[in-house]
């Protein structure tokens, strides 16, 4: 047994996203999202994920024609949407006090830009969020979770278009008026700092409709603008819906060290963690940090506002401050020299010092400890671990049993970390591993990258009987989770 201190009310559980779990793409009127135009493309590396996530002209009119699931994995998801209660029932024998879930947009309002919301939408998620809380276990719900109405990149320019920051509030309010009575925990935007790893999927920007990389980043940061506004709003209308409600910000945590002590590769990890930090800063803090509006005047970017915007940023700041933790980064004066590594995050120089998953990722649970430690001690508000995990190609054995020993060795290496920095001092609210059950990924749209607790029955191609299994790691967590993080054995 560890000495736990992890504080009484720690909301363990576990977080998936509505686009890669739900399936069900087109049913009970929902409209096509960005999600329904990512392709499952075995011939690309999975460790390109620049390739991974791209997407152009010819690709959106290509999903549009595809009426049915073909190699669009996430259109297929695990069909969450009809099992959605065998899957809660086994959050529930794992003992979760949270689970993390989005409300996809287009359930919604199937376009983005409809009058009235789409009442079997409403009334599904409703259902949903009542099972959740009738099995004891709180629901964080994400507002926009890579899933924008597909339409409003069609026929708009995603959120370079103003109108979109109206279209969302809407949505937004029109759900918190919903469930105000199920929901206390809300994130607006998943990852809102992945606009330039993947802008089609972030904000709705297809870079060649651009003429110039120069003028696509300057779209890129208008759209940005636009959700710091929108996530602004949606906390306005979240507490006025609600007063006991709890509205956080999420991002990407990328630790990035230097290769060594020289100071030129001091300088360049303290950049990179710098611009790391651009997001919640914003949200944070409520206000652009003076090097950003420098570097848009030094590149001629003028980000339109409305004379509100700043005002709006300023007032109505996060409650709390949530993120994903994967991996850590290395730079170098001499990267161009450097052996690589390339998980579907960011690319970076390989430390020698960590181990990697089979997708590429290097698995550094001290640097979860520093990230808790630098982002408490900067901030200075609650935190919300919201994803973290590793992806792996379980197999069944002989037995019939997944022994994912690896799993637990990971989770286990990486609540230790968490658990002295709770000793520091660090305030955190929860805990959600990524992909409690098995799930499309997010990048590659594979099914065999699995991080859950729980197996599920299908294949890349979308083959087999999308069955649950629960594997060894189950047992484990459920058994951290009772003993509040003290038993990590």
């Amino acid at each position: 047994m560890t000495k736990s201190y992890f504080p009484e009310g720690f909301l363990w559980g576990g977080a998936i996203a509505a686009n890669q779990a739900e399936g069900a793409w087109d049913v009970d009127g929902k409209g096509m999202s960005v999600a329904d135009v990512a392709l499952y493309k075995p011939d690309v590396s999975v460790e390109d994920y620049k390739k991974q996530w791209h997407v152009d002209e010819q690709a959106i009119a290509e999903a549009m024609a595809e009426k049915g699931t073909g190699n669009y994995a996430k259109r297929r998801g695990i069909d969450f949407y009809h099992r959605y209660k065998e899957d809660i029932a086994l959050f529930k024998e794992m003992g979760f006090k949270v689970l993390r879930v989005s409300i996809p947009w287009t359930r919604i309002f199937p376009r983005g830009d409809e009058a009235k919301p789409n009442q079997a939408g409403l009334a599904y998620y409703r259902d949903l969020l009542t099972e959740l809380k009738e099995n004891g276990i709180e629901p964080l719900v994400t507002l926009s979770h890579y899933e924008m109405p597909l339409h409003l990149v069609t026929e708009y320019q995603g959120w370079v278009s103003r109108e979109v920051v109206d279209f969302f509030v809407k949505f937004c309010k029109v759900v918190f008026a919903e469930y105000k009575d199920l929901v206390t925990y809300w994130l607006t935007f998943n990852e809102i700092d992945s606009v330039f790893r993947h802008p089609f999927t972030t904000v709705g920007v297809v870079e060649e409709r651009y003429e110039t990389k120069q003028a696509a980043e300057a779209a890129i940061y208008q759209a940005l603008h636009h959700q710091f506004v929108a996530s602004a709003l949606a906390t306005k209308y979240g507490r006025l819906s609600n007063p006991q409600a709890k509205i956080g910000s999420m991002v990407t945590k990328l630790m990035t060290y230097p290769e060594d002590c020289h100071p030129e590769n001091v300088a360049l990890a303290e950049k990179a963690n710098r611009e790391n930090h651009l997001y919640s800063d914003v949200q944070v803090w409520g206000e652009y940090p003076k090097w950003l509006l420098r570097e848009w005047q030094e590149k001629g970017i003028e980000v339109a506002m409305e004379n509100w915007d700043l005002a709006t940023i300023k007032e109505y700041t996060v409650d709390f401050l949530s993120f994903s933790y994967y991996m850590s980064l290395v730079v170098s004066k001499d990267a161009e020299q450097r052996e690589k590594v390339s998980g579907n995050i960011a690319t970076g120089v390989k430390n020698p010092y960590l181990p990697m998953t089979q997708w590429g990722w290097q698995i550094d649970p001290v640097g979860l400890r520093i990230s808790l430690l630098s982002l408490y001690d900067r901030y200075r508000i609650p935190l919300f671990i919201v994803e973290n995990g590793v992806g792996a190609a379980d197999e069944i054995d002989e037995k019939g049993e997944i022994n994912d020993q690896y799993r637990i060795d990971y989770f286990k290496a990486h609540f230790e970390q968490i658990n002295l920095a709770l000793k520091e001092g660090v305030e955190l609210m929860g805990y959600t591993s990524w992909g409690c059950i098995d799930i499309v990924s997010a990048s590659t749209s594979q099914m065999s990258k699995r991080y859950g607790f729980i197996y599920v029955d299908a294949d890349d191609e979308g083959n087999g009987t999308y069955d649950r299994k629960k594997k060894k790691s189950f047992d484990w967590y459920k058994k951290v989770i009772a003993s509040n993080g003290s038993d990590l054995a």
